[in-house]
């Protein structure tokens, strides 16, 4: 069936690609993963985790990938050997310390070799002395799905209890589903702070695991859709019952207008797929809860703005944190471009204004602040986007797949 739907292929799921990565590392490769992630941290890791696996070097260096450094540092801490984990400049400034401290816990060895809390660190792998873990979750929920993904190694797997709500805690939830699917038994206490998971035993059944496409990279076009109502979207093999948590895209994006139907792909590979368009009932004031979503904090905020509605985002606390300092970021460029930002500590609020082009858009070598901005140049063709390629980090095809929406002309 021929349709004028702009089909866009989007990457598999970095996340899911990464913890499949790291099981199938942690359960001896009986596992043939379908789709892997084409991005630079996935290709990193998997890098890393054949250099381990090789020993050809005891430097890791993970860029600025800040899921990358956090699930191999427990994993170099239970592997004998002595290890040195580091990163670019900004992977060094990101915080590490709950981490840290829940493996000094487990009587592992991880020492910070410049500033406490933060790499460089060295690590002389051993045998974890405790099972029992409790770790702060509120800087990122990667401190906690790193130490669920080494448990099966353990000989009595690990009762890990956070001592706080979690950011992203989706994301927890994606690595405990992760291991199920493994053979690994996993289990949340009643009041939903406790995981316990259990050792693997034996070897698993060799299975064929297919990762799904990334909701993340589906934000972009949410936006392209937003601004060219008159055209239809099709993202393929993407489904709205996603356990990814920035699925929360379309929750957002309904508020503006944006209409999702789930269709069955004519192409049986892709499976399902959706398709997206504007010009739907819109709100003109919206409030929304990031924390189980911050990447996609960037996103809301130039599409909010690009709709001239006023947006609240609340549960923005950790965004700082991230490859660029996105609170900062966010509220520079817009304000470049006539916008109107305000922001707290928790919150970050966009208020109806009118933009103008700027020369070019500053991406502070962020993936997601370059593709947030990108769907501008819909509005503004001559828009200029600072270092197009750090979008590699997590879709190195987001231009291709870009520009079939930008030269659309019907």
């Amino acid at each position: 069936m021929k349709t004028n739907d702009i089909r866009i292929t989007l990457p598999a799921s970095k996340s899911m690609s990464n913890r499949w990565l790291m099981i199938n590392h942690l359960t001896g490769g009986h596992f043939r993963i379908n789709k892997l992630s084409t991005s630079g941290d996935t290709r990193l890791l998997r890098k890393l985790l054949t250099q381990l696996e090789e020993g050809t070097s005891d430097v890791f260096y993970c860029n600025n990938a800040g899921s990358v450094a956090r699930f191999l540092m427990p994993l170099l801490a239970i592997t004998p050997g002595h290890f040195t984990l580091t990163g670019d400049e900004r992977l060094c400034q990101r915080p590490m310390a709950p981490l840290i401290e829940a493996l000094h816990q487990m009587g592992l060895r991880v020492e910070c070799t410049g500033e406490e809390g933060f790499l460089p660190v060295h690590i002389q792998g051993g045998i974890p002395i405790r099972r029992t873990v409790s770790v702060d979750p509120l800087l990122s929920s990667q401190f906690v799905s790193s130490l669920l993904l080494i448990a099966p190694r353990m000989s009595e797997g690990i009762s890990l209890t956070m001592t706080q709500r979690p950011t992203s805690r989706p994301y927890i939830e994606m690595t405990c589903d992760a291991l199920r699917q493994a053979g690994i038994e996993v289990r949340r206490s009643s009041n939903g702070r406790t995981y316990y998971v259990q050792p693997f035993v034996g070897k698993p059944k060799p299975a064929v695991i297919s990762i799904e496409r990334d909701w993340s990279s589906a934000s972009y076009f949410y936006t392209m859709a937003l601004l060219r109502p008159d055209l239809r979207i099709r993202l393929l093999g993407l489904q709205l019952d996603s356990c990814q948590g920035d699925s929360a895209t379309d929750a957002f994006f309904r508020q503006l207008g944006i209409v999702a139907t789930e269709v069955r792909s004519p192409y049986r590979s892709a499976g399902r797929s959706i398709t997206i368009q504007g010009g739907g009932e819109a709100s003109k004031c919206v409030q929304f809860n990031c924390l189980d979503c911050p990447d996609l904090v960037p996103t809301f905020a130039v599409a909010a703005a690009a709709a001239k509605v006023k947006a609240t985002l609340k549960g923005v606390s950790n965004i700082a944190l991230k490859e660029s300092d996105r609170m900062q970021a966010i509220s520079t460029e817009l304000k470049r471009m006539g916008g109107k930002v305000s922001y707290t500590a928790e919150e970050m609020t966009i208020h109806p204004a009118d933009l103008h082009p700027t020369e070019p858009v500053h991406t502070y070598n962020d993936h997601r602040i370059a593709m947030a901005f990108a769907p501008l140049k819909l509005r503004f063709p001559d828009l200029q986007i600072e270092h197009p390629e750090v979008v590699d980090k997590s879709f190195p095809e987001f231009w291709e797949q870009f520009d079939l929406v930008l030269e659309n002309k019907l």
